[in-house]
């Protein structure tokens, strides 16, 4: 690690004490960026690097509402607008007990490169609240979506902020989202994405973020001359990126044989096929229901209850080809990376943000294996967003065919991207830099045509 990089890591932990998934998404992109910055003095010298750190605006709010029974409940809220060099903030909101500034702040950030990626004009932005959806009626959640749209619609717009979906936001919240926001505004414009097929939405949208992961997995994969036709595939998670990498898998001839909720995972060595997919569906989506009774239901698949004091995931102990975390950051460490690698796994794509923490990318990289990191993996989702917000714009809806096509081409590209920065950089196969790199440097030129705003 350059001294730069050093003294640089030292002032942000500095100023954004208590922030530790922020502090580890800055370093991996500080480190890959060290290339870079030596070969590009005016990045340093402008400062870029410390402007893209520093979030251009942030917003914190209080939301109170009044539930089914009368009574008052206060969650905070917030919107993280990090950088707007390419184009208008964009990014998903999160509703979660575990949300607080410094993990919005690390989504914000690992956004501006992954938008940029997409190369498509969007920025990068990222909000949400400590507000638990999980186990609450229908009312209970309008309520509080329109107490938080009350205030988040005078910082958003079509053409300044876009919000979307991310975990416990989905096409329910975004619905209940974008009423309260046309109520305030009066206008009906492309302020949110993941809308309903009726009133704006895209086709694919809701598969993109699963579907996109599976074909960038699909692409290093063909680096070696393979498919995905054959192959054991780990996933996690069970909600919307999940579901629907189950799907593509199946219909590139691969087989998923885990799948996981808050409270464990269930292994099912005869694979989740189609129909059984569409049970999981029904189950998480309908229901709102937990995966241990899928194990319940079929007799091939063993439930393994989660053992928070354990330092390794069960799930990513498993022999197979390929995996694809898709529940959430830091759900794989280095014990789970070398229980991946010794079980024969070497292709990692990324369907969540950020799930392999700093020892687990290690293992990743030392072992050579064809790891997809998640601002380049997972980037499908934001950018059919960024088609949605283009058919807005156009009020033409593209068919189903289309936004699949142009969805499969922007991960193409995506992956081109990284093939061909990491090896202009002397780094080839490195994945994590090639996304970085490709990512800094649309921003970075932005940024010095703009001067210092």
């Amino acid at each position: 690690m350059s001294q730069y990089i050093k003294d640089l890591m030292a002032e942000v932990k500095a100023k954004n004490p208590a922030e530790p998934e922020f502090h580890q998404a800055v370093q991996e992109v500080a480190e890959s960026l060290a290339l870079v910055l030596d070969r590009h003095p005016e990045y340093r010298a402008a400062k870029i690097l410390e402007r893209i750190i520093e979030p251009e605006r942030i917003i914190t709010f209080r939301v109170p509402w009044v539930d089914d029974q009368g009574e008052v409940h206060v969650n905070r809220g917030f919107r993280i607008e990090m950088n707007s060099a390419i184009g208008p903030y964009k990014g998903g909101l999160r509703f979660h007990p575990s949300v607080n500034q410094g993990i919005l702040k690390f989504l914000a950030f690992e956004q501006v490169f992954k938008n940029s990626l997409t190369t498509l004009p969007m920025g990068g932005g990222k909000g949400g609240s400590d507000f638990d959806p999980k186990g609450k009626s229908d009312l209970k959640i309008m309520r509080f979506c329109q107490a938080f749209m009350s205030e988040l619609f005078r910082h958003i717009g079509p053409d300044t902020d876009v919000p979307a979906g991310d975990i416990g936001v989905g096409g329910r919240e975004i619905g209940y989202l974008f009423g309260q926001y046309k109520k305030l505004r009066n206008e009906f414009t492309g302020v949110l994405t993941g809308k309903g097929l009726n009133w704006g939405g895209s086709l694919i949208r809701p598969e993109a973020t699963g579907y996109g992961a599976v074909y960038f997995a699909a692409e290093m994969l063909g680096i070696k001359k393979q498919t995905l036709e054959g192959k054991v595939c780990l996933v996690s998670g069970s909600g919307n990126v999940a579901q629907y990498t189950v799907e593509k898998v199946n219909q590139l001839g691969g087989k998923v044989v885990t799948l996981s909720d808050s409270n464990g995972y269930i292994y099912d060595e005869a694979g989740i096929d189609k129909d059984k997919l569409a049970y999981v569906m029904e189950l998480k989506n309908v229901r709102r229901g937990r995966m241990k009774e899928y194990a319940d239901k079929y007799k091939s698949a063993v439930y393994t209850e989660l053992n928070q004091n354990a330092d390794f995931n069960p799930l990513w102990n498993h022999k197979a080809h390929c995996a694809f975390p898709s529940a959430t950051q830091n759900e794989i460490n280095g014990k789970d990376a070398e229980n991946l690698v010794k079980n024969g796994v070497y292709v990692v794509s990324e369907g969540a943000n950020m799930p392999t923490n700093l020892d687990g990318v290690k293992v990743f990289l030392d072992n050579k294996i064809l790891y997809g990191p998640g601002k380049a993996a997972n980037a499908g989702g934001v950018a059919t967003s960024g088609l949605e917000m283009t058919q807005n714009s156009m009020r033409m809806p593209w068919t189903r065919e289309e936004v699949d096509n142009r969805l499969h081409m922007i991960m193409k590209s995506i992956h081109k991207t990284c093939v061909d920065v990491s090896e202009r950089f002397g780094v080839p196969g490195n994945y994590v830099i090639g996304a970085n790199i490709g990512g800094f440097l649309k921003v970075a030129d932005a940024m010095i045509d703009q001067g210092v705003v």
